[in-house]
């Protein structure tokens, strides 16, 4: 009962984005209310019926109801609750229903939110997004339908992928980044419309830039907790491979970044509305070049599902919402850019954010090419190459630092051009204090010139965030005889957008330190210990107090414990394991992490020997690690405050369907 009622549920909402894309078109040409009102509601039965197709798949995964296909391809009974919930996004086709779900609460939630608003550009963003409703309803009805029935009914199933039942954060990492991904339907969506309607304005661009602010934090979050998962799940004591899929998360996250950049200017200054809303479409179309990438199969990665057919389907959807934005963009982007005023000088922050935008489009350029470039090979001269750390890391370093450089620059000029006199007084500090920094590094012994660089620019760029974080309240306070808090209080509310991107600028500098020195200065040792014989290694004392089988009903793990001492100081106890599935032959290690602001020990059990009482371990000590995920949290914090809407703004939205009346009146 439960299949054939769900896939009922998914060919309604094939159904609601067919007309809703026909009524927004129409809505968007004739300027015809009840169209649009039809195109909200289609929206609206579109959220409902992925709600409820992906609630009752969720229900025939927690019932084991192995008549439905997809149960019966990841479910199992002796999966623990957590694992059957989170099995919906284990494996293709319910991966592709989470996406219906998720682009059906954006759509529903942004046909609501522009309710009585924008009606030169709702119907055609509605139309837009719905007719990518359309492509993603069609593959759920069709060639990745989980609820196809499956005869004869089986007994039992295999459980998802075990690397995907071995950590917690399988509950929110795909999720989160799903967020993100479907969430930049919403701003392909008003791009096109502003192109369509053939009008731009600064309440448009606001709508928009929030819009992308939201998936650009969930999107940012998910690719920290990616990093978090691959660091404490797979065993080898890293975050980021440069794995093609992990590529394929980071790409959009590039344009959309450039785009939040860029759109400060169209908004301040209208400037770069043509590039700006290139970069949204682009980001769009990298989200669906990197979910080919992940469904299709034509990548080995940990991250990547099998082959399937719907790779193919993907990469025709590609081309049309390609060719549909070129031919978008060529045909209506003069309306837009006619009334572009010319950028000031070189002095400005104008001109810093362009040149910000351009490095992101380079380092864009770097990882797409290093990322595409083997399929390509392969399918030129039929031999297969890989592409790994060494190129990326080569390339990408220098941008990354002078984007990082360009993040404290930036903010310290004024819009507009700048004298030589500000520049000194605005730069002459965050300069010597980068400078020092790097001198004092270099004198204490570090002689990787990257890391020198690296901190002494991360000093400046923190230099200059902090003060453009201080110094409004300082003034108010000096001013209005407030005192700091009260004035800091005050400062924060009016301008919270800007706070909460120099608390994401703050996140991005933990993260531009930590990655290169706990890469650079990580040390390993692969060690054999007997039982409760202490030994000295990486300045930790380890000693192997023994080891157990744990069953629990869907694996078997082999833990080892061991007692850990720093000096003279005892840290507890710490237990990796080796988890045993019957769905793999070779077990799979959970290593164990003691974190601290400075450093973290890092154990990832090897091997047991049980007749001879020892176990093989592999002991890694790696500094900062913790500043990395501090980092990811500051800047989905950041992204919360810049998103949050003011009381100014929601009562100026409040009243705006008022004033249209009044006007309309008139």
């Amino acid at each position: 009962m439960i299949g054939p009622l769900g896939h009922t549920l998914v060919l309604v909402g094939l159904a609601a984005c067919t007309l809703g894309t026909v009524t927004g078109v129409v809505a968007g040409l004739r300027k015809h209310d009840g169209a649009l009102r039809w195109t909200r509601w289609m929206a609206y039965i579109f959220a409902a019926s992925m709600v409820g197709a992906t609630g009752l798949m969720e229900l025939a995964l927690l019932t084991h109801d192995f008549s439905v296909a997809y149960v019966a391809e990841v479910g199992s009974r002796a999966s623990p609750t957590w694992v059957s919930v989170v099995s919906l996004w284990s494996s293709l086709n319910g991966s592709i229903l989470l996406w219906g779900l998720v682009l059906g609460v954006y759509i529903g939630l942004f046909a609501w939110k522009t309710r009585d608003r924008f009606p030169e550009h709702t119907p055609w963003a509605l139309a837009v997004c719905m007719g990518v409703g359309v492509f993603f309803t069609f593959l759920i009805a069709g060639v990745a339908n989980p609820f196809a029935p499956v005869s004869p009914v089986p007994a039992d199933g295999p459980g998802p992928n075990a690397l995907l039942q071995n950590h917690i954060l399988m509950i929110i990492h795909p999720p989160t980044l799903y967020i993100g991904y479907v969430g930049m339907t919403v701003p392909f969506g008003m791009a096109a419309a502003a192109l369509l309607a053939g009008r731009l304005d600064a309440a448009w661009s606001r709508a928009l830039r929030r819009w992308t602010l939201i998936p650009w934090g969930a999107l940012s979050f998910g690719i920290v907790l990616g990093g978090w998962w691959s660091y404490e799940v797979l065993g080898w004591g890293g975050w980021w491979a440069w794995d093609p899929v992990e590529n394929a998360s980071f790409l959009p996250w590039l344009t959309a970044t450039a785009y939040l950049h860029s759109a400060m200017i169209m908004e301040r200054r209208e400037h770069l509305k043509g590039w700006t809303l290139s970069l949204v479409l682009s980001t769009f179309l990298l989200t669906i070049l990197g979910t080919f990438m992940t469904r299709s199969g034509v990548f080995n990665s940990v991250h990547s599902f099998t082959q399937s057919p719907i790779g193919p389907v993907f990469l025709g959807f590609l081309g049309i919402a390609m060719v549909f934005s070129l031919v978008l963009l060529a045909a209506r982007l003069d309306t837009l850019t006619r009334a572009d005023k010319a950028l000031p000088g070189p002095a400005s922050r104008e001109v810093m954010f362009l040149a910000n935008n351009l490095l992101f489009a380079s380092f864009e350029l770097v990882v797409l090419f290093g990322t595409l470039w083997p399929l390509v090979n392969e399918a030129l001269t039929d031999t297969q190459i890989s592409v790994g750390a060494p190129y990326f890391d080569t390339m990408t370093a220098p941008i990354g630092l002078a984007i990082v450089f360009l993040m404290g620059v930036g903010p310290a000029l004024p819009w507009g051009a700048a004298s030589g006199q500000t520049l000194r007084e605005r730069l002459l500090w965050p300069v010597l204090v980068g400078l020092a920094v790097a001198a004092v590094v270099g004198i204490s012994g570090v002689r990787n010139p990257w890391i020198v660089l690296t901190l002494g620019t991360a000093a400046f760029a923190l230099v200059v965030t902090l003060r453009e974080m201080w110094e409004p309240a300082w003034g108010r306070s000096k001013a209005l005889g407030e005192s700091l808090p009260v004035a800091a209080g005050q400062v924060f509310v009016r301008a919270r957008r800007r706070y909460g991107g120099y608390i994401v600028h703050l996140g991005v500098i933990f993260i531009a330190v930590a990655h290169p020195v706990a890469t650079a200065y990580g040390e390993k040792e692969h060690l054999t210990f007997p039982v409760d014989q202490p030994r000295e290694v990486l300045g930790y004392e380890l000693t192997f107090l023994g080891s157990e089988w744990q069953e629990q009903p869907h694996r078997k793990s082999m833990v080892a414990t061991f007692e850990v001492s720093e000096g003279s100081t005892f840290l507890g106890e710490m237990a990796p394991r080796l988890n045993h599935y019957k769905s793999m032959r070779q077990p799979i290690g959970t290593p164990v992490v003691k974190s601290g602001l400075d450093q973290d020990l890092y154990l990832s059990l090897v091997q047991v020997d049980e007749a001879a009482g020892t176990a093989s371990l592999e002991v890694r000590v790696l500094p900062l690690v913790w500043w990395l995920w501090a980092g990811g949290i500051l800047m989905l914090l950041g992204t919360i405050v810049a998103a949050w809407p003011s009381r100014r703004s929601s009562a100026a939205a409040a009243r705006a369907p008022q004033a249209a009346q009044a006007a309309a009146g008139k």
